[in-house]
């Protein structure tokens, strides 16, 4: 489990928050959030490549937090190593989804650094 007083961790939970109340209601959200959003047309089109048996609009909202998130910081932000990137969404998904939703995220993740330019990792 990662250290819960970690800045770049609470900063990513904030912003799986954010994103997930988001789908929800308006409301405030935190600079970092509005990044993400600014790119989300591209983050879904990347994520739905990923995962095309599961539309966007059918994967559970925490889910698709954490999927946001983790494609903006490894395709736009590009500040940390990817392993980083995608072990944080794992421990983001035991904490905030489903039983699922672990196995899911890795998936997704897994594939579209297959098919896609992280291919190096």
């Amino acid at each position: 489990m990662k250290n819960p007083l970690d800045p770049r961790h609470k900063k990513r939970q904030k912003a799986v928050e954010d994103l997930f109340k988001l789908e929800f209601h308006k409301q405030p959200v935190s600079d970092y959030t509005k990044e993400i959003l600014s790119h989300v047309d591209f983050i879904d089109t990347e994520i739905t490549k990923a995962a095309p048996e599961f539309p966007i609009e059918k994967i559970n909202r925490i889910d698709l937090a954490i999927l946001r998130l983790s494609f903006y910081e490894l395709l736009i932000d590009k500040s940390q190593p990817p392993k980083v990137i995608i072990d944080e969404a794992i421990e983001l998904a035991k904490e905030y989804g489903g039983e699922k939703s672990p196995k899911f995220i890795n998936g997704a993740l897994g594939k579209m650094i297959k098919d896609d330019k992280l291919a190096s990792i």
